[in-house]
């Protein structure tokens, strides 16, 4: 972390702790599991992670993304892979007394959207990027700046064409704005002011 991003999370408080948002009793599975009963575990929860646990100690996290990149994309038997071949194992904790903010801090510098939370060696819950817009909505900006929408062309976002779009005097959309006293007008009122 970087000096000033210390001093910006110093100022960036929300108010509410980690503890305050998070999930309490996260969904849990063991290492020996197999992925077909994570999936089928997860569709029963409506979850998109489970926590992987030993002893009480959160050993690892699987995700519907480590599922599907992992194992499904690879040609593998998801009945037949366990839960340790697939699982992100170095995990990024947090203590339940940290900030809102500097969770979401640490869940946009790592790219992950799972955050469990530790004290003492023991995992206390979850926190999931929905725990914190539940509490904490006007964060979404921040959340948004990480998590960019990618493959813009395959998503059906109409980008607007030059000539495109609404009309400076009567404010109706037009495909054909045309420059008239400097701003933009429709067909209709750039022949209102060619008449007058």
């Amino acid at each position: 972390m970087f000096i000033n991003e210390k001093i910006i999370l110093s100022r960036m408080r929300t108010g509410y702790k980690v503890g305050d948002a998070m999930t309490r009793k996260p969904v849990v599975v063991s290492k020996d599991t197999n992925l077909k009963d994570c999936a089928i575990k997860m569709k029963e929860s409506h979850v998109g992670a489970l926590v992987v646990e030993e002893n009480k100690k959160a050993i690892g996290i699987i995700t519907e993304q480590d599922i599907v990149r992992k194992v499904v994309a690879e040609g593998k038997d998801a009945s037949s892979t366990k839960v340790s071949d697939a699982m992100e194992k170095g995990l990024t904790t947090i203590s339940p007394d940290a900030d809102l903010y500097e969770a979401l801090v640490i869940m946009k510098n790592k790219n992950i959207r799972h955050l469990p939370v530790v004290f003492e060696d023991e995992m206390m819950g979850l926190l999931t990027i929905k725990d914190v817009l539940k509490i904490q909505p006007q964060l979404f900006d921040l959340i948004v700046e990480k998590f960019e929408i990618r493959e813009a062309e395959r998503k059906p976002i109409h980008l607007a064409k030059e000539g495109e779009g609404l009309c400076h005097l009567c404010g109706n959309y037009s495909e054909e704005l045309k420059p008239q006293n400097g701003v933009m007008v429709c067909e209709d009122c750039l022949e209102e002011e060619i008449n007058k």
